[in-house]
């Protein structure tokens, strides 16, 4: 498969936006932390930075936003977390990802999945903690073929049930 992951550029703005358009469609946020409060180059400095382990927001741990192309298309994105704090622990876990609409059930999922992980092991992650919502039937299978071993099931801050996976 030829997709990589790959850090934000400041040439991705547009295709980036349309993305989290899109998936805003599915009440999914793909872009993260961006919600147009900055501008599209001080939100890239800001992902390098926080990817260094330097200027870390509040409530927020040292991590990289990646997104995923094929073909020179951005088709999903990740975002690896290398620590835990009391959210992350509960329903974020160290990995998230997600794939545009148009290009699901192309096994570009497990393909993130699998690259995010030798970003987190990488950093010194052995054990990766993993979540999704209890019906992401879809996810929770990508997880599981990674390696996921189910350890609960949790009610998010949000009210809703949320899966925990140890990828060990």
């Amino acid at each position: 498969m030829s997709l990589r992951l790959r850090p934000l550029r400041r040439d991705d703005e547009s295709e980036v936006l349309a993305a989290h358009r899109e998936l805003a469609a599915d009440g999914f946020s793909f872009l993260l932390g961006y919600e147009g409060a900055t501008t599209w180059s001080e939100h890239v400095a800001a992902w390098e930075a926080r990817g260094r382990g330097e200027i870390i927001a509040p409530l927020r741990v040292r991590g990289n936003f990646l997104v995923a192309v094929v073909d020179g298309v951005i088709v999903g994105r990740t975002s690896v977390r290398y620590g835990l704090n009391e959210f992350l622990y509960h329903e974020g876990g160290h990995v998230g990802y997600c794939v545009r609409p148009a290009f699901r059930r192309r096994g570009y999922a497990s393909e993130i999945l699998s690259q995010a992980l030798v970003h987190v092991r990488a950093a010194g992650v052995q054990d990766v903690l993993m979540t999704c919502d209890d019906n992401n039937i879809g996810s929770a299978a990508v997880i599981e073929r990674a390696g996921g071993k189910l350890q609960n099931i949790v009610t998010s801050e949000a009210g809703h049930a949320v899966r925990r996976y140890w990828i060990r």
